[in-house]
């Protein structure tokens, strides 16, 4: 029907309230120059802007609440009694988010002695009853309203951010509750609401409540069997309870015939009054919504100016500056060159004067919080220049990585996405590799001013679309400090003992030289076997081994990993080419190439990745320490090589146990799993149980829990039966059996897998217990390999990526216990589950139990969280 209305009826206080604790982590960085805070007008804009945009109403109206003394409150006096105070930050915004509704031509009404509900319930019928047939969509953050659905009217409920909601109709509430919209309200008054007060019956529950409605109907009908159930405390309390219950139905109940004043024709959306709303976006310091509005660009013209280092005062600062740096030579352990520029909309300073970093303003300038680009990297490079760099106001580069992963965060990504600014890429104005050059200083200054423009104009943006996606709090409480924790890791580094690398390469090249002789003598001659041409020669033409194992290419025979792995049972020399090939790995990457990283402290300085992965874990570069191989003996002891930097210390390993499995169990609220973890089980034994047919753990062999083992890991990385019949060397048949078995033991389990990989084809993401989004282009794709992947990588990524998080929250949590506390204790590095600490002798009793009982309360699960620490004069030992 072309010439529907369409009726949108909004909770203003409900969503104003919700908008405020949206942002509210954000509440000093929205105000207005007159100092008003503006977070919940920014947010209730936001969430204005997505409904409009996504309803396309014809006619909208926002109710608010008239006061706290209602027709309810004569009733019952302690109706809504015991609330906490109002925000003062939040009252202030009140009368101004009238006052933009105003602007936008969107009508708002209050009603002394009723409540926003009520007038919305009210508004609703009558739409309802008229023969304009309306479509209705009802918008609050409190559940009251559902009962107000039905075939005409959608009740949409705020769950996170400021455009993340959950749509109610009569039969998703039958699907997620069992009942109906009037059941609700029965639910209600049996279970009561400790917001509203609402009393309901003693000790009665949504559960219980429930099925007392499934079984009789309505509260009335539960009364009129009263005397049928059988004795027990339920019934004592429903009988006690009887005038309470049905006070609370009658308080629960919305008022569909309040005496409101106003009718369908008051809430025609007439659309903004532009002179209006550029004034009040004006008064506000709304740049990115009045913009938007005028359909305008920011302005790409701007002043670069240069300034000598003495002439420097703190007037070339403000609160509102983004600052810059990047490294314009190529050593960045030493006093390196710097390129920097800084500002604001009025102006905007660009240099390479290093005096100028040091300047006593601009180090007063750095000494507060600032907006920033990348703020780990800034931080370790200028401690190289001895000023510290204390924290983030924002971080540009963090905020991209969390808005979307499939794209670089590099700053000429964001002027393409987030503004409207043509940036080229440092490749175009640099070179790049071996042509790498600082160009001439003008280039290089307009470059670097031309960076900290797009900052500013990609802020707002970014915010607002960090707040839609329910991430800022994933931004300003996890990886901003998250990024200041790692800098202090970077810059505090981990002594290596080059000695004992030393004689690791000693020993390692003797056990090289004897398996390039055995294998020598087991082909029959000398050849290169680090050459896969050469070696297919030998394995596959002289030695005969069957060609259904490889695969014929234009360079000869496939001798991948994955081909000698196969062959290896049935050929000797093939266990000796494998042995070989991770033993000169070890030695040439590690065992040798470590040595390169170690600088003139005697440390290596890894660098953490905080925005590559898609997943949300770290990784470590320059060198990668979460890489040495642990399967063999030889790489688990390079470890022995890193040492404490005092030998008053020891190093301290502290990692979760299982924790991908717990976040597991957490997540899909499997009662199996769930309990299992609880009762301190082995978790493998217990699953070898229970999908083997084995009745008691004594009877569990080791082959039964490494199997087990395999396929629980299998399970979280959505393994399939090809897969799991590889790992396990059984039959694909058999592999079947054991992952259908699993499902049967675990239904919890694989109705997660279901429900994830339904809703990542519905969104095009999948995301963490803390909002970390992975997006899934190609989840929908028509190519069954293509999608398949997709759909594993859906069912893993909120494993994989909240285990990270927690991880995260407990490196937190640590270091401002470490600097509240005033330890000496550093933490030096991150790897996976395993956080690694040097710690003084005399703390180490106490760090033992501090850095236990961190990991372990970093957030609460639905099973407890596990850390086991050990400690050592190596980190070989530690481990």
């Amino acid at each position: 029907m072309t010439n529907q209305k369409k009726l949108l009826l909004i909770d203003g206080s409900s969503v104003a309230f919700r908008a405020f604790f949206a942002l509210y982590n954000q509440i000093d960085r929205f105000r207005n120059n007159n100092g008003l805070h503006t977070n919940a007008i920014y947010g209730f804009h936001l969430m204005l802007d997505n409904l409009l945009e996504r309803i396309q109403p014809t006619h909208v109206l926002v109710a608010f609440d008239a006061g706290k003394t209602t027709f309810r409150t004569e009733m019952f006096a302690d109706y809504k009694a015991g609330r906490a105070k109002t925000p003062e930050e939040f009252r202030e915004q009140l009368p101004y988010i009238r006052e933009m509704l105003a602007a936008r031509g969107i009508a708002y009404y209050d009603l002394a002695q009723y409540e926003a509900d009520d007038i919305i319930g009210t508004l609703a019928k009558m739409a309802e009853n008229t023969s304009e047939a309306f479509q209705i969509t009802v918008v609050s953050g409190d559940k009251d309203l559902i009962q107000l659905t039905d075939e005409n009217t959608v009740v949409e409920i705020s769950k996170k951010g400021v455009a993340e909601f959950e749509a109610f109709t009569p039969d998703y509430l039958m699907e997620k509750m069992g009942i109906t919209p009037a059941q609700f309200v029965d639910l209600k008054a049996l279970m009561g609401d400790k917001s509203d007060n609402i009393p309901g019956v003693t000790k009665i529950g949504e559960k219980t409540g429930l099925k007392l409605l499934l079984e009789h109907g309505s509260l009335e009908g539960i009364y009129d069997h009263i005397d049928e159930m059988k004795k027990s405390k339920m019934k004592e309390n429903l009988i006690n309870d009887k005038e309470q219950a049905f006070l609370s139905k009658t308080l629960a109940t919305i008022d569909t015939q309040s005496p409101i004043e106003i009718g369908l024709d008051d809430t025609a959306f007439k659309g903004p009054n532009l002179e209006k709303l550029l004034a009040f976006y004006d008064e506000m310091g709304f740049v990115h919504f009045k913009n938007a509005l005028r359909g305008e660009a920011v302005p790409q013209d701007f002043d670069v100016a240069y300034v000598e280092p003495s002439q420097v005062t703190a007037d070339h600062f403000s609160s509102e500056d983004f600052f810059y740096f990047e490294i314009l030579g190529d050593n960045y352990h030493t006093e390196p060159i710097i390129g920097f520029a800084w500002g604001n909309e009025k102006q905007i300073y660009a240099s390479t004067d290093t005096d100028l970093l040091k300047s006593e303003a601009f180090q007063a300038a750095l000494s507060k919080a600032v907006n920033i680009y990348d703020f780990k990297r800034s931080k370790v490079l200028l401690s190289h220049l001895g000023i510290d760099l204390p924290t983030a106001n924002f971080d540009a580069r963090l905020a991209k990585y969390l808005l979307s992963t499939v794209e670089d965060n590099e700053l000429s990504t964001i002027a393409r996405l987030y503004t409207d600014l043509p940036l080229e890429t440092d490749e175009v104005v640099y070179g790049k590799g071996a042509k790498r050059a600082i160009p001439e200083k003008e280039v290089l200054l307009s470059h670097l001013a031309k960076k900290v423009k797009v900052l500013q104009v990609a802020k707002p943006v970014m915010l607002e679309k960090l707040a839609e996606h329910g991430q800022s709090e994933l931004l300003f409480d996890m990886e901003l400090p998250l990024a200041n924790v790692l800098a202090k890791m970077e810059m505090a580094g981990i002594k290596v003992d080059g000695q004992t690398l030393n004689e690791m390469a000693v020993e390692n090249q003797a056990v090289i030289d004897k398996l390039t002789q055995d294998i020598y003598e087991m082909a029959g001659e000398e050849f290169n076997i680090n050459s896969p041409k050469q070696l297919g020669v030998i394995l596959f033409e002289k030695m005969g081994l069957p060609l259904e194992y490889t695969k014929k290419t234009k360079t000869g025979y496939s001798t991948a990993v994955d081909v000698l792995e196969r062959l290896a049972p049935i050929a000797p020399i093939v266990a000796k080419i494998l042995e070989y090939r991770q033993i000169t790995k070890l030695q040439s990457t590690y065992v040798l190439g470590l040595q390169d990283y170690i600088l003139e402290d005697g440390k290596i300085h890894t660098r953490y990745m905080q925005d590559l992965t898609q997943t949300g874990r770290l990784s470590s570069v320059d060198p990668n320490l979460q890489n040495i191989p642990v399967r063999l003996e030889q790489g688990r002891l390079i470890r022995k090589a890193f040492v404490p930097s005092t030998k008053d210390a020891v190093l301290l390993s502290s990692d979760y146990s299982q924790i991908e499995l717990r976040v597991l169990a957490h997540i899909s609220g499997d009662e199996h799993l769930i309990a299992a973890f609880k009762e301190g089980a082995d978790i493998h034994t217990s699953t070898a149980m229970r999908v083997f047919g084995i009745e008691k753990p004594e009877d569990v062999t080791p082959n039964d829990r490494r199997n087990a083992k395999a396929v629980n890991f299998g399970i979280v990385y959505g393994i399939s039966d090809f897969g799991l019949s590889n790992n396990l060397g059984i039959s694909r048949k058999k592999a079947k059996e054991y992952i259908d078995t699993y499902f049967e033991r675990y239904p919890g389990i694989k109705a997660y897998m279901d429900n994830v990989v339904r809703e990542a084809k519905d969104k095009g993401y999948v995301s963490t217990l803390f909002h970390r989004r992975r997006e899934l282009p190609d989840i929908n794709s028509r190519n069954f390999n293509v999608r398949n992947f997709a759909e594993r990588t859906a069912i893993n990524s909120p494993i994989q990526g909240s285990a990270a998080d927690i991880l995260k929250i407990a490196m937190i949590n640590l270091d401002k216990a470490l600097v509240e506390g005033g330890y000496k204790t550093k933490m030096l590095l991150q790897v996976h589950d395993e956080i690694i600490l040097e710690v003084p002798r005399d703390e180490l009793l106490a760090m033992k139990a501090l850095v236990k009982e961190t990991m372990e309360d970093a957030v609460e699960l639905a099973v407890p969280l596990i850390a086991d620490e050990n400690e050592g004069c190596t980190w070989y030992e530690a481990k």
